[in-house]
């Protein structure tokens, strides 16, 4: 069990919003960012815990840091980084060079899963059902899309509903060519092409690595009268407390999410803690949307807190359980896990 530990010395890595906003950034550039609510409730709860936390921020201040011969026992790396569709494995992979352990997914596991379209295809080699797809690298790969509208277009490598809203659902090719040259000029990378899945969307949040993962609980999100579309879009996330509703669905429903969301999960190889996004199609058939391995933290707004409060899970336990994971990967010989959450779903 992990209760309090003394002596270790914990990084913290992470991007804040601010920083970016400072430098000339829009409200869509830094929607994946953190705020300082969110790195002070981590800070304290991994204090709570007895670790000996030093901010880091940034992976340049990790940089600089690093050169100048900074280390650590391990990194609670929280940074969504800056550039590219692997932006997100840039901090751990630096880690890695420095055989400096680090909690959440590895640079691999981060690299394929910020590529929706990669992620995907990692899945079809599994039992996880997922809705077919294209790649749309340029307008001239919409001649071979075969799928039969209406089609979900977004861009590959986002998150927190960037680069989706009211337009996102397109009925034919001129719908489907417009949605897609403006995406591709927007954001400057491929866009992902899939079939609409018409039914009820469910995230599924999750603490643990491989055999010891558990389902932390599943929760049904439903779309208010003032949602701008029945999806997370940018806006409806922006503006959640408006647009969104959460609530436990029957437990034949939970059973069947749960059970797509941990095997994608143990298929992708993703660690920790995060959060599955499932969503129906026609015939109430689960299908996986996406995974989110570097989950939002921010208390009382971000998906994984929320889910976590409706199955009796408070914010101090959720970064308990998830530091446990991690530190019994670690430290397998000194620390086990402390997972005890599963209920019976």
């Amino acid at each position: 069990m992990l209760n309090k530990i003394r002596g270790i010395r914990v990084g913290f890595t992470y991007d804040l919003k601010s920083e970016h906003l400072a430098r000339g950034a829009s409200l869509e550039d830094v929607a994946e960012f953190e705020t300082s609510e969110t790195i002070e409730a981590i800070t304290y709860s991994l204090t709570l815990l007895g670790l000996e936390v030093e901010p880091i921020g940034n992976i340049f201040n990790l940089v600089q840091q690093l050169s100048q011969g900074k280390r650590w026992d391990f990194v609670f790396n929280f940074a969504e980084g800056v550039h590219g569709i692997s932006r997100e494995a840039q901090v751990p992979c630096l880690l890695d060079a420095y055989q400096i352990p680090y909690v959440f997914s590895d640079s691999s596991v981060l690299s394929v899963t910020h590529n929706k379209a990669l992620c995907k295809q990692a899945l079809q080699n599994s039992s996880v059902l997922t809705a077919p797809f294209v790649l749309v690298r340029n307008l001239g790969d919409i001649e071979h899309c075969m799928l039969p509208y209406p089609l979900f277009v977004k861009p590959v490598a986002e998150g927190s509903g960037k680069g989706i809203g009211e337009k996102s659902i397109v009925h034919s090719r001129i719908e489907l060519s417009e949605q897609c040259s403006f995406l591709l000029r927007a954001f400057q990378q491929p866009v992902l092409v899939e079939t609409y899945l018409s039914g009820t969307e469910y995230t599924v949040g999750l603490v643990g690595s491989g055999d010891n993962t558990k389902v932390l609980g599943v929760t049904e999100v439903n779309f208010t009268e003032f949602a701008e579309q029945k999806f997370y879009s940018f806006q409806n996330k922006k503006d959640f407390g408006e647009h969104i509703s959460y609530k436990v669905p029957d437990q034949k429903v939970s059973k069947a999410v749960a059970k797509v969301a941990l095997d994608a999960w143990k298929h992708l190889g993703c660690r920790d803690g995060g959060r599955i996004d499932i969503r129906m199609d026609h015939q109430d058939t689960p299908h996986f949307i996406e995974v989110n391995p570097l989950p939002g933290l921010h208390p009382g707004f971000s998906d994984l807190v929320i889910l976590a409060e409706f199955n009796g899970v408070s914010y101090h336990d959720l970064i308990r359980e998830i530091v446990a994971s991690a530190m019994s990967r670690i430290w397998p010989s000194k620390f086990t896990s402390s997972l005890q959450l599963e209920k019976p779903i």
